[in-house]
């Protein structure tokens, strides 16, 4: 039984309801007041109608009966146990010696508000349980004096003893009667403050939820801005550092050859003059991948609302806001042809050399196919003596791989050691989408760069073990 009182009431759950804030303790002085004008209201209707007649209780004493009442209900929520216990006693003890008083209504609601509200409100709900069972017992006590010691029982059934018509005697009907309110009396406060309290936990728990969501909503939100900055990072990095060597090294070709072949000295500008253009037109396509959103944000602009006097909204901001299609793996020959020097060729084969294979190729892959190539040679160009490196880009659809290779033929140029940040940003790129990254000394002479991902770019899923 206990056991079964105890599950009801929630004693093994894991929640312990809040304090009353500042306003509801506000709210329960009005309501105290509220409820202290209503009972003293209804004893002065029974005092109208005589039932106040026999009653040895002066009226001084029937209005503190009714203030003490109502005033318990001001610490209702923050000391609900005591409150509780405190209610349960003004009724057994007025009801005992001034009955007309707790016989009104607002009386007794103020009583079922109080056992309501200790059952609702408890932290303990241990206490609460035990609470339960002592207001059971005094209950049938109290009933047990009332039956077997008071009056009060022959003064109920004295008229329905000689008009009953019931199928039990008048006794046994009355008993039943007062038995059956209580119960349902008492049944139905803690019935339905253990309603309110298991509705106060649902609600601590959605809230709690909501609050948890939002916290994750926010770590997302920074974990993607985390990674959008990474990967432009990425982007700036390969795209300047490409351009950037190819620059360097077509300047010192122009230098040692000015004064001898003007010839080779215009081309080596004129790659100079071709590779700052790129470099500037890939920036500026990176760029306008974070102005796009501002624009769409934004709309158009009034004429003269920022930018460059004179603008005007219309074609030319959608132009400026258009990009060219990232590099792919059909920019490779272009992008190997700009990396070939006299000092150091580089050459390009893919395998096999099928257009329409490479068309299945997803264009994230494609385009980190594109960015870790470019890396590469220009870690060539920096950082080896090498005077050839071959790029190699195998396909295979059966097996939904693609794998890209730069191998060169020299060694570790001295004092030319870098960051570590080229290859950190490949092995990003290729664990991004699926695929892996190997880089090293080759035991032959030389530095091979590989790396390997899926053709369409899906991250295979952990199988799960049952």
């Amino acid at each position: 039984m206990l056991s079964r009182l105890e599950q009801l009431l929630g004693v093994e759950e894991d929640w312990e309801r809040p304090g009353p804030s500042r306003p509801e303790r506000v709210a329960d002085v009005w309501i105290a007041a509220a409820f202290f004008a209503l009972a003293a209201l209804g004893s002065e209707l029974l005092r109208s109608v005589g039932a106040f007649a026999e009653s040895s209780a002066g009226v001084a004493e029937q209005y503190a009966a009714v203030g003490s009442a109502a005033v318990l209900l001001v610490w209702r929520r923050s000391h609900p146990v005591a409150v509780a216990l405190a209610a349960t006693a003004h009724l057994l003890i007025v009801g005992s010696m001034v009955p007309p008083v707790v016989s009104s209504l607002p009386m007794q609601v103020i009583y079922f508000f109080a056992i309501y509200t200790g059952v609702a409100w408890a932290k303990d709900r241990r206490v609460a349980a035990y609470v339960v069972i002592g207001l059971t017992v005094a209950l049938f006590a109290w009933l047990t004096w009332f039956f077997a010691l008071s009056t009060g029982i022959s003064e109920l059934t004295g008229e329905a003893a000689e008009e009953g018509e019931g199928p039990v005697p008048a006794v046994v009907g009355v008993a039943g009667w007062v038995i059956v309110n209580n119960l349902l009396y008492f049944g139905g406060a803690v019935l339905l403050g253990q309603v309110a309290w298991r509705a106060a936990r649902r609600t601590a728990e959605v809230v709690d939820q909501a609050r948890t969501i939002s916290a994750q909503t926010q770590r997302l939100r920074d974990q993607a801005i985390v990674a959008e900055r990474l990967r432009i990072a990425r982007e700036l990095h390969d795209v300047v550092a490409h351009h950037i060597s190819v620059m360097g090294v077509q300047a010192t070709a122009a230098r040692r050859v000015l004064d001898t072949d003007h010839e080779s000295a215009a081309e080596a500008l004129q790659a100079i003059e071709g590779s700052s253009r790129d470099a500037v037109a890939q920036m500026r396509d990176l760029l306008g991948t974070l102005r796009t959103g501002e624009v769409e944000a934004d709309g158009p602009r009034e004429p003269g609302a920022g930018g460059t006097a004179g603008e005007l909204p219309g074609p030319g901001l959608e132009e400026r806001v258009d990009r060219s299609p990232q590099p792919g793996l059909a920019d490779l020959p272009d992008l190997v042809a700009q990396a070939s020097t006299p000092a150091c060729v580089a050459t390009v084969r893919l395998l096999p050399d099928d257009q329409h294979a490479v068309s299945g190729v997803a264009a994230p892959v494609q385009l980190s196919a594109y960015r870790i190539v470019q890396e590469a040679l220009a870690n060539v160009r920096r950082h080896s003596t090498a005077g050839a490196v071959r790029v190699v880009v195998r396909l295979d659809p059966e097996a939904n791989r693609l794998e890209v290779e730069v191998v060169d033929s020299g060694s570790p140029r001295r004092g030319t050691s870098g960051t570590g940040l080229g290859q950190l940003g490949m092995a990003e790129r290729a664990r991004h989408l699926g695929g892996g990254l190997e880089v090293g000394v080759r035991p032959g002479g030389g530095y091979r760069v590989r790396a390997w991902f899926p053709m369409d770019g899906v991250v295979p899923q952990p199988v799960a073990r049952t």
